[in-house]
């Protein structure tokens, strides 16, 4: 019935180490069997179903990291479930934070993880040996012509990657079939002009009960990629988006509504534990996230934390791609190359409309900056 095998997340504790031990003992029982210590049957489930405590070190005045670990039997091979063991109902309890997940193949087998990955989306661009570049298709209240026609410039000026900007969905100003039909007709036009192979990423962050029909309207439209908000529509439906054969379109992954889960450096998910492991365990092939000096406050080494987690082992799931945005200038292009490497898809939304009064030589402008490094 039990294999025997087990993962382990790490978990970072506020306190003294008496109280650090306390906290580690009781996620044990809490995020397994949510059960009185003195009461749980022993034998099987004390034994394997309850959680473990692995190791427990102090790592600076009040602060402890401690490994528990978890029998791979306790998910079912959900990722609901996996999530609901991992943070279930530690996360409304003050002083927990997880750090990172160490998860063996024999669980990782039950999740296809990212369609493409990094390499997959470099080869349906048709680009090897530069950063991706991104923008977003904004301000809300255009028209859906009106955004189209912006999507055909950033396009024809050398964008890789348009997509729409999170908080489009399906207004009165710019419907969402009009809008998607417009804008992946658009940036195939200028396809045909540069000789590139741009996509359009339709936002799919929709109703439950629109999120399906979405993703396969804007495909049968001509759509590159679909754009998927996670903390509104749900882990596992984003999962199940890239894992739709019927779609297999690119998922990009974008972080509104998650800020709370790692603005709290004692609580919540740590960013590398968030917007990269657990990103890829749900499919995505990129994750958008806000760049440090922007106006955001993710700092530097929060965010090289991400990258670490968009590539860190993982079995047979593929690396994704970081994709810094929020605020990025042009200006800043150097100092992010130096940050990121090549391994990264720049995202820069408003920041392109700063450059000057042509948006097509701005992108042209933006892309050379890349391509001179």
């Amino acid at each position: 019935m039990i294999a025997g095998e087990r993962f382990s997340v790490v978990y970072r504790l506020t306190g003294n180490t008496e109280e650090a031990q306390r906290k580690a003992r009781d996620i044990c029982l809490e995020q397994t069997v949510e059960f009185p210590a003195e009461l749980v049957p022993k034998g099987f489930i004390r034994e394997q179903v309850v959680g473990r405590i692995e190791s427990m070190a102090q790592i600076g005045g009040d602060i402890h990291e401690a490994e528990i670990s978890y029998a791979v039997e306790t998910t079912a091979g959900e990722l609901t479930q996996l999530l609901n063991v991992i943070f279930g109902n530690i996360s409304i309890k003050p002083g927990i934070k997880v750090e990172s997940l160490r998860l063996p193949a024999a669980l990782l087998e039950a999740y296809r993880g990212p369609r493409f990955g990094r390499q997959g989306l470099r080869d349906r661009l048709g680009v090897q040996d530069r950063p991706l570049l991104f923008t977003a298709l904004k301000p809300m209240g255009l028209s859906a012509r009106q955004l189209a026609e912006m999507a055909y410039k950033c396009a024809l000026g050398g964008i890789d990657i348009i997509k729409d900007d999170h908080g489009l969905t399906n207004q009165c100003f710019a419907s969402y079939a009009e809008r998607v039909a417009l804008c992946a007709e658009a940036v195939e036009k200028a396809n045909r002009v540069t000789g590139q192979n741009a996509i359009y990423v339709a936002n799919v962050t929709a109703p439950a009960g629109e999120v399906f029909p979405r993703a396969q309207q804007a495909k049968e439209a001509g759509a590159g990629g679909l754009m998927a908000a996670p903390a509104l529509l749900g882990l596992d439906a984003m999962r199940q988006l890239a894992d739709d054969d019927r779609v297999g379109l690119p998922i990009f992954s974008h972080p509104a509504f998650q800020g709370s889960y790692v603005l709290n450096k004692d609580s919540g998910i740590s960013h590398y534990a968030l917007f990269g492991q657990i990103t890829r365990l749900a499919g995505a092939d990129a994750v958008i996230y806000p760049n440090f000096g922007g106006r955001f406050s993710f700092s530097r080494e929060e965010c090289a934390a991400i990258v670490r987690g968009t590539a860190a082992e993982m079995a047979h799931l593929k690396p994704i791609f970081p994709s810094p945005g929020g605020g990025m200038s042009l200006d800043s292009i150097e100092e992010m190359l130096a940050v990121y490497g090549r391994e990264v898809i720049f995202l820069v939304g408003g920041g392109l409309f700063r450059h000057g009064p042509d948006l097509v030589e701005n992108c042209r402008h933006f892309r050379r900056l890349i391509e001179k490094k």
